[in-house]
C-alpha cells in the first residue's frame, strides 16, 4: 500500500514548480489531489492530466488564496469531488527582491496577502474540513528566513512569518490531532526562477557557491519531503522545520 492511499490532499499554487512536483508525488503515493491555481489554468490542467495518465486522481480548482471566498470554495469543491480533506500544502507564494528605497505599499501587501494571509486562510478552512483523526498541514517556507540577505526585506519577513506561524499552529492545533510542519527550501530551479532571471545570473552562481552540494535544488528534491510529512511515517512530528537546501545555511 502506498504511503497516502485513501488520503485527499489540497496543494495551493500547484500549477508549476515545487507545488506541481508535490501534487504529482502525492498522487503517486496514492492521494487524491486538488491542484489549486490562481491564474495558470493551462499549467494546472497539465498537472492534472499527468496525474490521471499515471492512474491517479486529481482536480484543478481556481482560487486566490488571499481571498476568503475563494478559499472556502476551494474546500467545498474538494469535498464535493473527493468527500474529505486530510492534507493541506500551503505552497502558493510570490517573491520579488528590492532594496529598501524601492519597496512600495503594493509590493508589501501583495507579498503578505499571498504568502502569509493566504496560508492562514487556507489553514483556517482546512481545519474546518479535517476529520476526527486530524490532518497534516505542510507549509513551504524558505531558507531565506535564516539567511536574510540584503535586498529581500519584504520577502524574508513573509517567510519568517511562516516559520513563526508553523510553531504557533503546531501548538494550537495539536489537541485536534492536526500536525503542522514546514519545509524550507534553498535555491530551487523553477519556472518562476527562470522568469525572474535568476537562472544564468550572478545570483544563481552565488547561491550555488553557498550550497555544499554544489547545485540548485530541483522541485523533485522537495516533493518527497512533503509526502513524508503527510504520511503516518511523520505521525510524531509537528512544529518542525525541515531545511531542504543542499546544506546552504
Amino acid at each position: 500500500m502506498s504511503k497516502l492511499t485513501g488520503k485527499v490532499a489540497v496543494v495551493t499554487g500547484a500549477s508549476k514548480g515545487i507545488g506541481a512536483a508535490i501534487a504529482k508525488s502525492m498522487a503517486a503515493a496514492g492521494a487524491a489531489v486538488v491542484v489549486n491555481y490562481a491564474s495558470s489554468q493551462e499549467g494546472a490542467d497539465r498537472v492534472v492530466a499527468e496525474i490521471v495518465k499515471q492512474g491517479g486522481k486529481a482536480l484543478a480548482v481556481q482560487g486566490d488564496v488571499s481571498k476568503a471566498a475563494d478559499v472556502q470554495r476551494l474546500f467545498v469543491e474538494t469535498k464535493q469531488a473527493f468527500g474529505a480533506v486530510d492534507v493541506l500544502v500551503n505552497n502558493a507564494g510570490v517573491y520579488q527582491f528590492a532594496p529598501i528605497e524601492a519597496i512600495t505599499e503594493e509590493d508589501f501587501h501583495r507579498h503578505f496577502n499571498i504568502n502569509v494571509l493566504g496560508l492562514l486562510l487556507a489553514t483556517q478552512e482546512a481545519v474546518k474540513h479535517f476529520g476526527p483523526d486530524g490532518g497534516s498541514v505542510i507549509n513551504i517556507g524558505s531558507v531565506i528566513s535564516k539567511k536574510a540577505p540584503a535586498g529581500t526585506a519584504v520577502y524574508t519577513a513573509t517567510k519568517s512569518a511562516v516559520d513563526a506561524i508553523t510553531q504557533v499552529l503546531s501548538k494550537e492545533l495539536g489537541p485536534k490531532h492536526i500536525r503542522v510542519n514546514s519545509i524550507n527550501p534553498g535555491g530551487v530551479e523553477t519556472e518562476g526562477a527562470h522568469a525572474a532571471g535568476v537562472i544564468g545570473s550572478e545570483f544563481e552562481q552565488h547561491m550555488i557557491a553557498e550550497t555544499p552540494l554544489g547545485r540548485l535544488g530541483q522541485p523533485q528534491d522537495i516533493a518527497p519531503l512533503a509526502v513524508f510529512l503527510a504520511s503516518s511515517d511523520a505521525g510524531w512530528l509537528t512544529g518542525e522545520t525541515i531545511i531542504a537546501s543542499g546544506g546552504m545555511r
